[in-house]
C-alpha cells in the first residue's frame, strides 16, 4: 500500500493487480480504478490525482510502465540496465532508481536528461525526491553519509553526514528546505537544512535498538514529522519553525559572505543553538546547563533531544506500516496504511498532542461495489482492453471510462543518445544513458481539435510527430485537473514547415 504525493490517494498491490483509491473523507474511500492481469506489480506510483502511474512488474524488473488509466492507455516504456527498486515523482521530474545507478527524465516527455553513475551499493533504493526537485541518495554503505543532488538544473549540492551507521528512511519536507534521516538503528531521527547542511532539530525515537524505520514523512503542512517501525507505536514529532528560520538565516549569511558588496545583518548566536520551542523551559534549560558542565556530552544530547508530540498505538506489531498526515475535510488526520490491506485514519490534536484515537478502519482488501473493473493484458509492443461499464454511473465522477476500445499503433524505439552524466562533471560522458531505451506506444487519440490533433496531422505515413504526440498525452494524463502545460506551449514548428 502506498500513498500518492498529497496523501488524497491511496494504491493497494495484491496478487491479481492493483487497485486506486481515494481517499474523499474519514468516512468514505471511493475506489476509482481497478487493474487485474496475470503478472505480479511490485511497484506503483501515482503522480498526484492524475491520471498518470507508472509500474514495475515482478516478471519485468527492469521495465518501467506508464499507463493512463482514464484513458487505459499505455504511455512508454523504459528499459534500464538492472533492476528498478524505487521509483519517485513530482510535477516535471520522474526519478528511477537501480542499486548502482539513479536515472532523472523529465516527466512532461520522458526523455533521459541526467544519470548518476557508480553511486555506493543501494540495495534497498533508498532515495527521495522533493516537490521542487531536490534528490537525496545514500553515498556509503558503513555510514549515514548521503548527497544531495538538483535534478532541476542537474548540480550535485552537499554532502551531509547524517548518522555514524547506514541510512534507512529520508524525506524531504513539501517545502524542500529541511529533510529529515533515519538510520539502521532507528533511535534517533536528525533534520538538516537543504540549503546549508546544518542540523536543525534532533528527535528521540525511543532507546530500542536494531529498531527498522518503515515510513519517515513530514505532514502536508511542513509542521509535523511522522515516523513508523516495526514496534507498536507510531511517534509524531513537531518542527520548531524558530529552528528552521535560524537555520535559514544563518545560510543567507553565509551566501552573503561569498558577495562582499552585501554586509549582512548580525544575528544573536543563540539564534543558531534553538532546537525546540520547549528550550526555553526550566526544565530545557536545566538540560543544556548540565550537559555542558555537569555531565558527559553523549549523555547531555539524549537530554537535548526532542521527544514525540504525539503517539499512536498499532493494533498488530511488526508490520509494516506507511504514514501519512494531511488534511481531510480541513482536518488534520493521521493515515496509516497497513500492509495487511487495512488502512486506518486516527484523530491528531496539532495543538495539544498527546495519543491519537483511532476514527476509521478501512478493509481495501477487496474489491469495493461501485467501481469501473478493467481486465488489462500490457506487453512490450501492444495492449489490449476488456471489461464492461457499469449501466448506471458511480458515485465517483472520475471512474467514468469509454467504453469504446482503443487502437494502438505499432511501438517506436526513440532510445535517447548518451548524454551528460552526473557522476563527474555536467560535461562528462555516462556509458548507461544510451542503455535506458524509451519504447513509446502511440495510441490513436480520439478526435478533437486540440493543437496538439492539428500538429500531429492525419495524412498516413507521417511520423515525425510522434514525439508530440507523446507529449501531449503526458500532458494529459498530469492534467490535474486543470492543465500543467498548455497547448499553446508546444511548438509550432510542424504548422511553420506547412507553410
Amino acid at each position: 500500500m502506498n500513498f500518492n504525493q498529497d496523501f488524497t490517494s491511496i494504491s493497494v498491490l495484491s496478487n491479481d493487480g492493483f487497485r486506486l483509491y481515494s481517499i474523499n473523507a474519514s468516512d468514505k474511500i471511493d475506489e476509482i480504478f481497478a487493474k487485474e492481469n496475470s503478472e505480479q506489480i511490485r511497484i506503483v506510483e501515482r503522480l498526484f490525482n492524475s491520471s498518470l502511474v507508472v509500474l514495475v512488474t515482478q516478471q519485468k524488473p527492469n521495465c518501467l510502465k506508464m499507463l493512463h488509466f482514464k484513458k487505459k492507455q499505455d504511455i512508454c516504456n523504459c528499459v534500464y540496465p538492472s533492476d528498478i527498486l524505487c521509483v519517485r515523482m513530482n510535477r516535471y521530474r520522474l526519478v528511477v532508481c537501480l542499486a548502482e545507478s539513479i536515472h532523472i527524465h523529465d516527466i512532461r516527455d520522458m526523455k533521459i536528461l541526467h544519470s548518476i553513475e557508480n553511486i555506493a551499493p543501494n540495495e534497498l533504493g533508498l532515495c527521495s525526491l522533493s516537490l521542487n526537485s531536490h534528490l537525496a541518495f545514500p553515498i556509503c554503505t558503513t555510514s549515514g553519509e548521503l548527497r544531495i543532488f538538483n535534478a532541476n538544473k542537474l548540480k550535485t549540492g552537499l554532502t551531509i553526514k547524517a548518522h555514524d551507521t547506514a541510512l534507512s528512511a529520508m524525506a524531504f519536507s513539501p517545502s524542500g528546505t529541511l529533510l529529515a534521516t533515519a538510520s539502521e538503528r532507528g533511535t534517533v531521527i536528525r533534520v538538516f537544512c537543504v540549503k546549508n547542511g546544518q542540523k536543525v532539530q534532533e528527535f528521540r525515537r525511543g532507546v530500542k535498538r536494531c529498531v527498522r524505520i518503515a515510513s519517515l514523512v513530514f505532514s502536508t503542512t511542513g509542521d509535523f514529522l511522522c515516523a513508523s517501525s516495526n514496534t507498536e507505536t507510531v511517534h509524531i514529532f513537531k518542527i520548531d519553525t524558530k529552528a528552521v528560520e535560524a537555520a535559514e538565516r544563518k545560510a543567507s549569511i553565509d551566501d552573503s559572505k561569498k558577495s562582499p558588496q552585501q554586509t549582512p545583518a548580525p544575528v544573536p548566536n543563540s539564534a543558531t543553538n534553538q532546537t525546540s520551542s520547549n528550550s526555553w523551559s526550566m526544565s530545557g534549560y536545566l538540560s543544556k546547563a548540565m550537559s555542558s558542565y555537569l555531565i558527559p556530552s553523549q549523555i547531555g544530547d539524549v537530554l537535548s533531544q526532542d521527544r514525540a508530540f504525539a503517539t499512536a498505538v498499532l493494533g498488530q506489531p511488526g508490520l509494516k506500516h506507511v504514514c501519512g498526515l494531511a488534511r481531510i475535510q480541513k482536518e488534520l488526520r493521521l493515515l496509516l496504511a497497513c500492509e495487511d490491506g487495512f488502512l486506518y485514519i486516527h484523530e491528531f490534536n496539532s495543538e495539544k498532542g498527546g495519543p491519537c484515537k483511532l476514527l476509521q478502519v478501512h478493509d481495501l482488501r477487496y474489491t469495493l461495489e461501485g467501481v469501473i473493473e478493467l481486465n488489462l493484458s500490457d506487453s512490450m509492443d501492444k495492449i489490449s482492453f476488456s471489461g464492461n461499464l457499469p449501466s448506471t454511473p458511480t458515485s465517483n465522477p472520475s471512474a467514468g471510462f469509454s467504453a469504446s476500445d482503443a487502437s494502438v499503433s505499432p511501438a517506436i524505439d526513440t532510445s535517447p543518445h548518451s548524454k551528460d552524466s552526473a557522476s563527474s562533471s555536467p560535461h562528462s560522458k555516462s556509458s548507461s544513458m544510451s542503455s535506458v531505451s524509451v519504447i513509446i506506444e502511440n495510441p490513436d487519440p480520439s478526435t478533437d481539435n486540440s493543437y496538439a490533433s492539428i500538429l500531429k496531422g492525419t495524412e498516413p505515413g507521417l511520423n515525425t510527430l510522434t514525439d508530440s504526440a507523446k507529449f501531449r498525452k503526458l500532458c494529459d494524463a498530469i492534467d490535474t485537473p486543470t492543465k500543467l502545460y498548455d497547448e499553446r506551449q508546444f511548438p509550432p514548428v510542424a504548422i511553420a514547415a506547412k507553410d
